[in-house]
């Protein structure tokens, strides 16, 4: 009995002290107000097309976005282009299709219905140009790392040197927000790398902010309605519940207390 108790004891004190060096190493992330947060949250459709932009001009080249299709540019709830400017937009990329009659493959000007097109032309490909690493696929990048649009948007303004003491290898950076802090993505952002079709000045925080609210809203396409259903549900809750409150009321009015 004695030795379970000194094994129980040693136990808990061990899973404290998990815990207590897990919270000393957590991570604060940036802060900054998120337009789309609460339950009357919405996408600022500014920053949405300038994210778009970012995402176009900088982070294409390595990252796909392989579940959008141009038209969900154009759609409402999202960026919300024009049809006119969706179409153009996709004209814009050239996209393999075929085979034609002769059986051969052939390029064409991109349509609303096309996905994204990739960067690269399979899984190796993508590998052999980025030094073995695989940059991952952005459709739903915000949902598969912890922290979510915090971290990514933090990642995007974590580099810098690294401490003294710390050595990194070729092709590694310093990331203070990354985790273990080394990463293989060079720093992709530097002010005034895009110019903004709107005349908003282009900082790295600007930058990161529009392109990880652009990210967000290709996770959550359907953000805005579910926060209009979810409005909905819980105000029907509180009718009801009135309702309820008063029927009861009524009924149990009726019955006399006995003495």
């Amino acid at each position: 009995m004695r030795n379970s108790f000194k094994l129980l004891t040693f136990l808990l004190i061990y899973s404290f002290g998990i815990n207590f060096s897990f919270s000393a190493d957590k991570i604060e992330y940036l802060q900054t107000d998120w337009s789309f947060k609460g339950l009357f949250g919405k996408f600022d459709r500014s920053a949405l097309q300038r994210g778009y932009q970012v995402y176009t001009e900088v982070c294409s080249s390595c990252h796909s976005m392989k579940y959008l299709s141009y038209r969900n540019l154009a759609e409402k709830g999202g960026p919300e282009f024009s049809e006119a400017q969706a179409k153009a937009i996709a004209a814009s990329f050239d996209v393999t299709d075929g085979p034609n009659s002769d059986g051969d493959m052939f390029t064409r000007p991109g349509k609303l219905s096309d996905k994204f097109v990739m960067p690269y032309a399979n899984v190796k490909a993508a590998q052999a140009a980025n030094g073995g690493a695989y940059p991952p696929d952005m459709s739903v990048l915000v949902k598969a790392r912890k922290g979510g649009v915090d971290y990514i948007y933090s990642l995007l303004q974590g580099y810098e040197d690294p401490p003294i003491g710390i050595t990194l290898d070729d092709g590694v950076y310093y990331n203070k927000f990354m985790y273990g802090n080394k990463i293989k993505m060079s720093n992709p952002l530097s002010d005034g790398i895009v110019e903004y079709v709107d005349g908003t000045n282009a900082t790295i925080e600007q930058m990161s902010k529009d392109v990880t609210t652009f990210l967000m809203w290709a996770a959550e396409p359907h953000l805005e309605s579910r926060h209009k259903m979810g409005f909905k549900a819980i105000l029907y809750l509180i009718i009801l519940t009135i309702l309820v409150y008063f029927s009861m009321k009524k009924i149990w009015s009726r019955i006399e207390t006995k003495v």
